[in-house]
């Protein structure tokens, strides 16, 4: 198991280590003059000159990206091309605000999309089945800001006029949140916009679940483990889900890079200040620091989540750790 760790810990840091170069050169072939932009429209070649040498641009590349990647990691990642400020303490907060919203999409997301799914694998082809995939599909298929709005319109200001956990003045947005409050205390100010980022995940997971535990039920150990008297539900929880859900595990490691950078139309419409929201910003404005470090977090982010994927797939299978 250690061995397998360490293997798998090893392709992270390199996956890691050339993503970084791919991030610098990509920002680096943007059409425009960073030194330009940082100085302004009318300044003069001179004050442009001395723009480009304090941000260090004109130096070899290698010379470049070193210099940026040992800042990445100190902590240092420079200041905003727009506001001129430190860009650390905004992305990071914007980081924990996306890392609160996403861990609920999660907490909501997750358990329903398994429960449905193997509703619809152990009822395959009759009306439950039915019924769960043209849910699931339609929910998906209605964009977010749709769902989004129709969650304001009708849980905030209808269905929800006596819940007092909700505050009326705050239903619908998550203007009200601030940063200082405990997870359980910014819970009315999230609970819509996970619900809006949970009908995204909700019919690709299901979809997932389904389709490996329709799959895992024809195999030949789980007649084996019937005839030899286990109850059917510790067939299903114990051996069948132990592998069915590799792929599902997969499709949650990769959702979880599109929610922290990726619920933009979600922080739009619920008016909520995330990673999606700054980089648009940022990309609006050409704000490379801000966008550099945005997208590394990013990639970061998919890969730990990856990491711990495979984490987990050699705890459910032990053939996966064992290389077999």
């Amino acid at each position: 198991m250690l061995m397998f760790v360490l293997r798998r810990l090893f392709f992270f840091l390199i996956t890691l280590a050339f993503t970084s170069i791919l991030i610098f050169l990509l920002t680096r072939v943007l059409p425009g003059d960073v030194a330009r932009i940082k100085a302004g429209r009318d300044a003069p070649p001179e004050a442009v000159e001395q723009v480009r040498q304090d941000l260090g641009l004109d130096k070899p590349l290698p010379v470049q990206y070193f210099n940026w990647i040992t800042n990445l990691v100190r902590g240092d990642w420079g200041d905003s091309f727009t506001t001129n400020t430190p860009i650390y303490p905004d992305v990071r907060q914007r980081l924990e605000n996306s890392g609160r919203l996403a861990i609920l999409t999660l907490l909501i997301a997750i358990p329903i999309s398994l429960v449905l799914g193997i509703l619809a694998a152990l009822n395959e082809g009759n009306w439950v089945d039915g019924l769960i995939s043209i849910l699931t599909l339609g929910v998906v298929s209605l964009p977010e800001f749709v769902t989004g709005i129709f969650l304001i319109n009708t849980v905030a200001f209808k269905w929800a006029k006596n819940w007092d956990w909700l505050p009326f003045e705050l239903r619908g947005s998550a203007s009200g949140f601030k940063p200082e409050m405990s997870f359980t205390e910014s819970l009315p100010y999230l609970t819509l916009p996970a619900m809006a980022a949970t009908f995204v995940l909700l019919a690709y997971v299901t979809r997932l679940t389904r389709a490996g535990v329709i799959e895992e039920l024809k195999r030949d150990y789980v007649r084996t483990a019937e005839l030899k008297g286990l109850p059917y539900p510790i067939v299903i929880v114990r051996h069948v889900l132990r592998n069915a859900l590799s792929p599902t595990v997969t499709v949650i490691a990769i959702s979880l890079g599109w929610l922290i950078s990726g619920l933009v139309v979600v922080e739009s419409v619920f008016n909520y200040k995330g990673l999606g929201s700054l980089l648009i910003f940022a990309v609006e404005n050409r704000d490379l620091p801000i966008i550099q470090a945005i997208v590394m977090i990013t990639v970061a982010v998919i890969l730990l989540a990856n990491f711990l994927a495979d984490l987990t797939y050699a705890f459910l299978n032990p053939r996966v750790r064992l290389g077999r």
